[in-house]
């Protein structure tokens, strides 16, 4: 193996173990404030320390890991400040990425999303006959918008805690079933070309979520994200009126 060859192994290697510690974060494998010792995840992913060091410096530069002078890597705990900020940001954001979605998104689009938003829902609900996927309402409606530069800055190096920060607020049971019915009544604004519409129920999609967030930061020092499937005592009925499906 040539030298270019080796650097190209180290980088496949090295993003494939950002993305496998990643994972963990978002599941709740790793909880926030936990340490991440580099000896430890070398033995569990069966590495050397360096692709180690190197995934930990980029979740680092993304903000899902702090590192004190003299003092351990840890997963970032959740600061009210942080928080704000972010929502801020995904307030104004979003709300003109939908507001750009129900002028710009295709019928085809606007169905083949309400039928992916039903099965995520049945999925979360535990149903069998729903493959497992890794479907996100959010990043579709921003990919929709066709802004890049709204792309840019919510789909890029900022996802991964943008991700994990909306876990963290639906991590209530009650809260996700909430939600669901929200983003249905995002898309039938979108579908309704009213765009004004759109981006007020996103604003208000994305100010519940804050509030819920902070009080559960009120609550507790730490929050772990909520399990990927929750199976409910019985099918719940579908959210999507047959006349919208």
């Amino acid at each position: 193996m040539d030298g270019q060859e080796e650097d190209d192994s180290a980088r496949s290697l090295g993003e494939a173990l950002f993305r496998d510690i990643l994972a963990l974060i978002h599941s709740g494998g790793i909880a926030p404030g936990a340490t991440l010792g580099e000896a430890t995840l070398a033995r569990q992913f069966g590495v050397s320390r360096g692709p180690v060091r190197e995934a930990i410096r980029r979740l680092q530069g993304i903000g899902l890991v702090t590192r004190e002078p003299f003092a351990r890597a840890r997963v970032a705990l959740l600061d009210r400040a942080a928080v704000d900020d972010l929502f801020d940001m995904r307030v104004a954001l979003e709300g003109r990425a939908c507001a750009l979605a129900a002028t710009r998104m295709d019928e085809s689009a606007i169905t083949c999303l309400l039928a992916a938003l039903e099965q995520a829902r049945r999925r979360d609900l535990g149903d069998p006959d729903i493959p497992p996927d890794d479907f996100d309402f959010h990043l579709q409606l921003i990919e929709h918008a066709s802004s890049p530069r709204i792309s840019a800055v919510l789909g890029g190096d900022l996802y991964p805690l943008l991700r994990l920060y909306r876990r963290w607020s639906g991590a209530r049971p009650e809260r996700k079933s909430v939600a669901y019915q929200e983003h249905w009544q995002i898309l039938r604004a979108i579908r309704s070309r009213d765009a004004d519409l759109a981006r007020s129920l996103m604003e208000q999609h994305i100010e519940k979520a804050r509030a819920n967030l902070m009080t559960a930061l009120d609550a507790s020092p730490t929050i772990r994200p909520a399990p990927a499937v929750q199976s409910p005592a019985a099918p719940a009925a579908p959210i999507l009126p047959a006349d919208q499906a």
